[in-house]
């Protein structure tokens, strides 16, 4: 588990405790709790969480299932890390997503919710907290994309994107020049979304998402070189 990180907690708002247990981990994914390489303990977090292994054991087969975490031995699990063939298939789901979530916020955001999306972009374009602080931002700003566009459908797709791409590692926010580009990548989106020009919106949100795998498979290639050296 990496250090400093949030501990891990529990909802059990109107779900199963399995289910509640499978959310938390999920968050607890996403989050950087746990990382590419960590173990994972049916009994420390049935012990972190106070309850019975049996909700753990669910959630696990869940987790599985996603390919997010792989068999380790016994009763625990490895959290994955993702190969290239996994970027490329992240990405190509993700230029999807994000392509509609902006066409669909064109159409549907609020004034309030440009404002907002304005005032994140703001912080961001800033360099607010460096490369940890700008992957905050550009996960807030990318939700609030996704919460103007309105379709609770489309949300439940990019939930399981933000638990894969947080298994990726350090974010591309961390290498030269990208945050400089990134917002002007995000500023022109967000001008597309406030002129409620969803073409452009959508063109403009599946171009940065490209540019973002770029940046992506060049930091790939970059640690590998690293560590074969």
């Amino acid at each position: 588990m990496s250090s400093g990180a949030p501990v891990l907690t529990i909802d059990r708002d109107n779900v199963s405790l399995g289910e509640a247990v499978f959310r938390a981990l999920c968050r607890a994914l996403e989050h950087g709790v746990y990382r590419s390489g960590d173990r994972l303990r049916e009994d420390e977090v049935a012990q972190k969480l106070n309850v019975s292994r049996t909700p753990v054991r669910e959630a696990f087969g869940k987790l599985v299932a996603k390919g997010w975490v792989q068999p380790a031995g016994g009763r625990g699990l490895i959290v994955r890390s993702l190969d290239q063939s996994d970027i490329l298939e992240l990405y190509a789901m993700r230029e999807i997503l994000e392509g509609a979530a902006a066409r669909l916020a064109a159409q549907y955001a609020a004034p309030a919710e440009i404002a907002a999306l304005r005032d994140i972009h703001a912080r961001f374009a800033s360099g607010e907290g460096g490369a940890a602080g700008l992957a905050r931002l550009n996960r807030l700003l990318h939700g609030a994309i996704q919460r103007a566009a309105r379709n609770r459908y489309h949300d439940a797709a990019l939930e399981d994107r933000h638990v894969a791409t947080a298994l990726l590692g350090t974010t591309t926010c961390a290498a030269d020049g990208r945050p400089v580009t990134a917002a002007a990548e995000h500023g022109a989106l967000i001008d597309a979304i406030a002129a409620r020009d969803s073409d452009r919106a959508e063109a403009i949100a599946r171009a940065h998402i490209r540019e973002a795998l770029q940046t992506r498979l060049h930091m790939t290639l970059t640690e590998a070189a690293k560590a074969r050296s």
